[in-house]
């Protein structure tokens, strides 16, 4: 799938977390990746996250249920003519087609890409309006939905009281617009939206982007470095002179303590190397992507020497940081890898693409050989069986 005209530095200027953008079919040749018989196929798996989402009433806000799956085949065959959506979360981990709608949009940094869920609504099915955390591009894969966008939102918002849901308790649409096949609509972070199917059999696919929240980061950094940290690292004042009030805590004792907490984290090469593998850890850690077989070095090598290709998992996030010295350290599903020289050049190519082959000199590396045969083992890469 790639774009035949869009701009994507006039995007990144002008519209980038700051205001929306309708994009009218901007595809080469628009090729809905996905069937609904398919889509409702995955959400009845046990490990892919799925939800079904209800309006019992006539109003779009009030009398919304939300039920999770996975689901049985006969759940979809009870379901009304409308008013139903049905959402389906990274399903470009498990469809290649529905993977490769994620390359057009390449000019975001790969470590800002969240996923790929996919909608399918009935006729006037929607989730209610609503404001994410993160950009999101939705593309209209068939059918037809009525996209609405309103105001700013942030923590202070009113919602309505709904525990599955963050539904707005009030919603007043700025712009409004009805998206066809292969349309596109970007939202910026924080800007409220609703979408409403027009008919039956309507699809869109969310490309999300993940952002960080401050407390995250400082929450999940500060967990990584108090599991470093020793007991017997603790404060102390050798030398220490009377004072005059022994009431106050002085300046110096302030400075002494703040320095025990800012000399850690303010080492942004050690915070680097944990940002990297920590932003690289698998959306679901918990399925398993390893072989069957595990793949040696030797057998690794004689296959790539015959030209075979390479593919990432879908699932797996790849990164790289670049070091000292043509040094990479590089980050797959939270593995770490020290790259210098041919396998530093390895890195940087794999993480930009999702299908390789491994060009014969980097092959005489050792070092190479290894990183690859620890990606193969641990599922984040196998060879591209499909030629």
């Amino acid at each position: 799938m790639r774009f035949k005209n869009f701009d994507a530095e006039m995007f990144l200027r002008d519209h980038w977390q700051k205001q929306p953008l309708l994009i009218r079919n901007p595809w080469a040749v628009w090729v809905n990746p996905l069937e609904p018989d398919e889509l409702a196929g995955l959400a009845c798996e046990a490990e892919v996250e799925s939800r079904l989402i209800e309006q019992t009433q006539g109003t779009l806000i009030a009398g919304i249920r939300a039920e999770n799956g996975p689901f049985s085949a006969a759940r979809f065959s009870k379901l009304g003519t409308d008013r139903w959506t049905l959402l389906v979360q990274a399903v470009d981990h498990y469809i290649p087609d529905v993977a490769a709608l994620i390359a057009p949009f390449r000019f975001i940094p790969n470590w800002r890409i969240d996923d790929v869920m996919v909608s399918l609504a009935a006729d006037k099915g929607g989730v209610g309006p609503h404001f994410d955390q993160y950009d999101v591009f939705l593309i209209q894969g068939l059918g037809r939905r009525r996209w609405q966008v309103g105001a700013k939102c942030d923590d202070m918002t009113a919602l309505l009281p709904h525990d599955e849901l963050r539904l707005l308790a009030e919603f007043e649409a700025t712009d409004e617009w009805v998206l066809e096949p292969g349309d596109i609509l970007y939202v910026p972070p924080g800007m409220s939206h609703n979408g409403v199917a027009i008919g039956d059999d309507c699809m869109t696919y969310s490309i999300g982007f993940r952002a960080p929240s401050r407390a995250d980061l400082i929450g999940n950094y500060c967990d990584e470095l108090l599991d470093k940290l020793s007991e017997d690292d603790r404060y102390g004042d050798a030398g220490l002179s009377r004072q005059e009030n022994p009431g106050e805590i002085t300046a110096d004792a302030l400075d002494a303590l703040h320095l025990m907490i800012t000399e850690h984290l303010g080492d942004r090469a050690a915070f680097a190397r944990w940002f990297g593998g920590y932003n690289s850890l698998p959306k679901y850690p918990d399925i398993d992507w390893t072989p069957e077989q595990p793949m040696t070095i030797s057998e690794l090598r004689e296959r790539l020497n015959d030209g075979e290709p390479l593919m990432r998992n879908p699932a797996s996030r790849f990164s790289y940081i670049d070091g000292a010295h043509d040094s990479v350290a590089f980050f797959a599903d939270g593995a770490i890898f020290e790259c210098t020289g041919p396998a530093a050049i390895m890195a940087k190519m794999i993480s930009a693409q999702d299908r390789f082959t491994i060009e014969a000199e980097l092959l005489k590396s050792d070092a190479t050989l290894a990183i690859i045969a620890a990606l193969f083992n641990q599922g984040s890469v196998a060879f591209d069986e499909v030629e």
